[in-house]
């Protein structure tokens, strides 16, 4: 059945956005912290080149070292050497942001419902909260058979092969990461995946963020931990808007063209004992540029356990978190309580 604008559970960001002149009350933060109005420190990333971390590279140990060291000061690293082609990152880009430029009646064949997470849409169906100003594209990609194609744009033409692609890219990119994380704690490659299991649980978001009258007084994405393993960032060149608190400081994210920006979920949280560090991030907006990236969120099977490894545990270094069944439940329901599911899953 075709879908109007009257009958969406959301108002798209991107209409608002073409002539408004005043931002909405449901848009503007009250609270946002003074240093919201100043260019925060751009903060130095590591950027990591993956096949060195192979062996039998001499500098294995010493890109391991720098991966932990990232990992457990800000919870995110840029890495290179990771697989994918700049012509497909390019793509990705590409096709992302011809679905975003397509007639609102060709992007509502793809719009969410009430009942689905995936498909077209915002998060302003939460009508209580404070709005992001961003529109998004939620789609599982991994395991094949969970697909829900219904909400695959079919426009632009290459759009589900281009994803398809770069899928198969990530899904053995997800393994790479999910043996080096191990091992830079010195514990054994398998450990992470002997509780991720065999199929990688993958889901993309395309984030649109539409020039904005007012970026001072609203956040494209409010600030938030992620409940994945493993988030995946392919970031806007032309673009930035991402930011990251560390030592209760907020910091600028810098772009590396031809890197992804690899962060740490809270279940890279659990697993590794609170020594890696799940990143409180937001998104800023601007009044000149729009604004596309795409994250992939990688989750271990819902049906798994996850805990954290016990080489970590010791009369030292005690077990601070539970051991947690389908982490992405007590993430959302959390959150719908104000709360964090990490502080929901430490003991």
């Amino acid at each position: 059945m075709a879908r109007t604008l009257e009958s969406l559970v959301f108002k798209p960001v991107q209409e608002l956005a073409v002539d408004c002149k005043i931002l909405p009350e449901r848009y503007i933060h009250k609270c946002i912290d003074e240093a919201f109005h100043v260019d925060p420190p751009v903060i130095d990333i590591p950027v990591i080149d993956l096949n060195l971390i192979q062996p039998p590279s001499p500098s294995a140990d010493q890109v391991l070292e720098k991966l932990r060291t990232s990992l457990s000061s800000c919870g995110c690293v840029q890495v290179i050497g990771h697989g994918i082609s700049n012509s497909l990152l390019d793509q990705m880009h590409s096709v992302g942001k011809d679905f975003f430029a397509l007639p609102l009646e060709e992007k509502l064949k793809c719009s969410k419902t009430a009942q689905d997470i995936e498909g077209y849409g915002n998060a302003s169906a939460h009508s209580d909260e404070i709005h992001n100003w961003s529109d998004l594209l939620n789609l599982t990609i991994s395991p094949e058979d969970q697909r829900k194609f219904q909400f695959w744009p079919q426009n632009p033409k290459i759009f589900s092969e281009t994803l398809q692609e770069y899928t198969d890219k990530l899904v053995l990119l997800n393994k790479v990461v999910l043996k080096a994380l191990p091992r830079s704690l010195n514990l054994k490659e398998s450990c992470f995946l002997d509780q991720y299991g065999e199929n990688a649980n993958m889901f993309a978001r395309f984030n649109y963020y539409p020039p904005c009258p007012r970026p001072d007084l609203t956040l494209g994405v409010k600030e938030h931990a992620d409940g994945s393993v493993i988030t995946f960032l392919l970031q806007d060149n032309e673009a930035g808007g991402l930011q990251i608190l560390k030592d209760d400081h907020w910091f600028t994210v810098p772009t590396v063209p031809g890197a992804l920006l690899i962060n740490v979920g809270d279940q890279a949280e659990i697993m590794s004992n609170g020594i890696f560090k799940s990143p409180l991030h937001r998104v800023v907006t601007n009044s000149e540029r729009e604004r596309l990236t795409v994250a992939v969120f990688s989750n271990p099977d819902p049906s798994r356990y996850v805990e954290p490894a016990e080489d970590l545990i010791s009369e030292k270094s005690p077990r601070l978190y539970k051991k947690v069944h389908n982490y992405l439940r007590i993430y959302f329901e959390s959150f719908q309580q104000g709360m964090t599911g990490i502080e929901a899953a430490k003991i």
